[in-house]
């Protein structure tokens, strides 16, 4: 009872902490597989060419941004809080990389084991390009008595759907990838730490595709307690937002496929949103893959009850009666892609979730050998689905921002993201444990991780 009371008050502590608004941060480790050879001893050379073509300005690098964040301080330097909005709104946020430093440097410092320079983000421009209606959206009655939805605001809504898609055509047209990869955050998340994740991400993905996020009004300061509470209910009250901002993005002409990746709780509003547009496919008699245009779901330290997470993602699998006639046919697929999830069980931040949740096992932490093989085994029958658990040290002090923090897991997130490449491709050089079960080498650097 002591231990756990003692880790309790540490995580409050650095929960309490650790989500600081507009400062800067440091760009993440290089991945391993963009660093020079030689500078990690005890590693296979895998490098790769960080930038296909050099970007015009190596300092600065754009987002489009969806969020249902209200308005923050007037005098802030960034705009939105943690307050609800009772809509979406879209804009475009700069992050400005090694801002200290020249193009070049910018350049080499990215390449780089150990960096001779820190190489800091900070948040730029945030400009806010459109708006959406005030929900609920306004009602009219028609001569009939019928309820209507107000014309004016179904106007509205049609100019603001299309400026959106138009913003992403124009960024689709400068991009050499014609794909659009859209971050999810969690808690204790602010709209500039969010930024600075998607932007690090984008820029070790060679800047290559359409780089977004989906920021949701996650608490990231007060009582740890409450803010967690009001998180969940935020992540709760996103899931129709992110939903719709995906159906919208999805149906933009010249969009060839999206990447979506979240983090933490992101997970739970992410993964409840697709299951509603999977349904919402299905009911339509539509082809959930052909419209959502999704290639890869990457799921990180996903703060989820395993149980919870098996009934959303499998949940249809068992509802006979939502697939109608289709429950004779092959199984609807919603992703072209893979649906990976990243987990340690050496994460300590979700051990928050599981005291509050009374939750013994959530998917972020779970053991590769708690996973039963008769779960392994309809894992594998499902197909394209893989858990890849890190075991080794925490790489920051939660442990559970590895996907970022941990140069190995972050160049198999690339291998994966920017390559294609399976879990069983010498590039990403994983230890398989099992039908649908991957581990990291026990070895980095030459040490043991274990």
């Amino acid at each position: 009872m002591w231990m756990v009371r003692t880790m309790v008050g540490v995580l409050l502590v650095g929960a309490l902490t650790g989500g600081c608004a507009g400062k800067a941060r440091e760009l993440m480790p290089t991945p391993l597989l963009y660093q020079s050879p030689g500078q990690s001893p005890g590693q296979p050379s895998m490098q790769q060419v960080l930038f296909t073509r050099a970007p015009r300005d190596p300092h600065d690098l754009e987002l489009l941004y969806v969020t249902d964040r209200a308005g923050g301080d007037t005098d802030a330097a960034v705009p939105y809080g943690e307050g609800r909005l009772r809509g979406l709104v879209y804009g475009s946020a700069r992050v400005r990389i090694g801002p200290g430093l020249d193009g070049d440097g910018v350049l080499r410092q990215s390449l780089l084991a150990r960096r001779t320079r820190p190489v800091t983000l900070e948040l730029g421009r945030v400009e806010e390009l459109g708006r959406f209606p005030e929900e609920p959206y306004a009602i009219v009655r028609d001569a009939a008595d019928r309820v209507r939805l107000d014309p004016a605001g179904l106007r509205r809504f049609a100019r603001a759907r299309a400026d959106l898609q138009q913003q992403l055509r124009v960024r689709l047209a400068a991009t050499p990838r014609k794909e659009l990869l859209l971050y999810v955050h969690g808690f204790n998340e602010t709209f500039a730490s969010a930024a600075y994740t998607a932007a690090e991400l984008c820029h070790f993905l060679g800047r290559e595709p359409v780089c977004a996020i989906f920021t949701w009004p996650a608490a990231a300061s007060g009582n740890l307690l409450t803010s967690y509470t009001a998180t969940t209910e935020s992540a709760e009250y996103a899931v129709e937002h992110l939903k719709k901002t995906l159906r919208m993005l999805a149906a933009t002409p010249g969009l060839e496929r999206i990447q979506l990746l979240a983090h933490s709780r992101g997970t739970l509003v992410l993964v409840d949103a697709l299951r509603e547009l999977v349904v919402e496919a299905l009911i339509q008699g539509q082809d959930p893959r052909a419209r959502y245009r999704i290639d890869n779901l990457v799921l990180m330290s996903p703060d989820i009850d395993i149980d919870l997470a098996a009934q959303k993602i499998t949940g249809f699998v068992s509802d006979p009666d939502l697939l109608g006639a289709r429950a004779a046919r092959p199984l609807p697929r919603l992703l072209s892609g893979r649906l990976t999830v990243y987990a340690s069980p050496r994460d300590r931040a979700l051990l928050i979730s599981r005291i509050l949740f009374r939750s013994r096992d959530r998917v972020g932490q779970i053991a590769l050998e708690d996973i039963r093989p008769g779960a392994q085994r309809y894992l594998a029958t499902l197909g394209r689905i893989d858990l890849v658990s890190y075991e080794g040290r925490r790489t920051d002090f939660f442990g559970h921002g590895y996907f970022t923090t941990n140069p190995r897991v972050s160049a198999d997130l690339v291998a994966l993201l920017r390559y294609g490449r399976g879990p069983d491709d010498p590039l990403r050089a994983l230890e398989r444990t099992g039908p649908a079960t991957w581990r990291f080498p026990d070895v980095e650097d030459g040490v043991s991780l274990r």
